[in-house]
Order: C-alpha cells, then structure tokens, then sequence
C-alpha cells in the first residue's frame, strides 16, 4: 500500500459507493474509449459493485475506491489490480477510471504504481498486465510510464482494431 506521502487514499468498495460508481462508469466522457459505451442503468453498477465486493471477499484485493487524501469521502475513481481471464488464461490486470474532474492531474500514474507496489511486493506475483484501446494514447502513455511494454493483442471487440496487452514483470523475475 502506499505511504503517508501518497496524494490518495485507497479502500475496497462498499455498497454506499453504488452512486459514484454509475456516475462514474456511466459517464459518456469516461466512456470514450469503451467500446461497450457508458453503463446503461444503476443496475449495471450493483453488478459491478457486487462482483467487486465478491472479490474482495475471496482474494483479499481487488479495484480500489479511490479519493484524494484531503477529501477522502468523496470518490474520484475506481482502479488498481484484480484477476481477469484473457488470452486463454487468468491473470492479474491493472485498471482505472477516473470521474472527469480528476483527469489530468497524474492520478492514473499514481494508481498503476501503487497497484504493482501491492502485486509485486505484498502479493508476489510475477507479472501484471494492462488491457487498452489501441487510440486511447493517454492510457498508454501511463502504461509504458510505469512500466510496462506491449505484451501483445487480444481481438475482443468484434469489428474494432484488437486492444492492447502490456505487461510488466515482477523485477526479480525472470521471464522467457
């Protein structure tokens, strides 16, 4: 976890955050990389919540409720690591989204860094990796910024360019 120096706070979601989450995720503009577009209804967001929740229940981490450290009531986003099955295996995935006002700011940085502090030094695992649309170049930029190299595609949306994979491996391991 990160230190007291850190500029944001971070818990595991809980049910009153079932509001900032569909603010959040079903916003148009932190939407415009989602070929699935914003989420439709608040029942989309209890979904999403419960599975987090789940998570966090079963493996002890999963996303984050992310606030600044001056405020840390008011939700500016949700991110950090959690299992995600693709290219045929599970794997640890690092991801974010951020509400608008909190765009701009280094805040995606600093997440991604925290969340491979917790895989790498609290939860040893070998590697994380980072799903992203090939023409969301700021998203990317965060990815190679923290680390990570492009790993490989993975076509999973129908009739679009296939996403990114990056990929960054624990520093004392050895990958072929």
């Amino acid at each position: 976890m990160p230190d007291n120096s850190s500029r944001l706070v971070y818990r595991a979601p809980v049910p009153e955050d079932l509001e900032q989450l569909f603010a959040i995720f079903g916003d148009p503009r932190t939407n415009l990389f989602n070929p699935a577009g914003p989420m439709a209804g608040i029942e989309d967001a209890r979904r999403l919540l419960g599975r987090w929740i789940e998570q966090w229940s079963c493996e002890g981490y999963g996303w984050w409720a992310i606030a600044r450290r001056e405020s840390p009531e008011q939700i500016i986003g949700f991110g950090g690591i959690a299992p995600l099955d693709y290219l045929t295996v599970r794997r640890i995935n690092l991801g974010y989204r951020f509400a608008v006002q909190a765009w701009g700011q280094g805040y995606a940085t600093e997440v991604g860094r925290d969340a491979l502090a917790l895989a790498f030094d609290t939860l040893g695992v070998p590697e994380v990796f980072g799903l992203v649309r090939p023409d969301h170049t700021a998203s990317i930029r965060v990815l190679k910024k923290i680390g990570m190299q492009p790993f490989g595609l993975l076509d999973d949306v129908p009739g679009q360019a296939p996403s990114l994979v990056m990929r960054i491996c624990h520093p004392t391991t050895v990958t072929a």
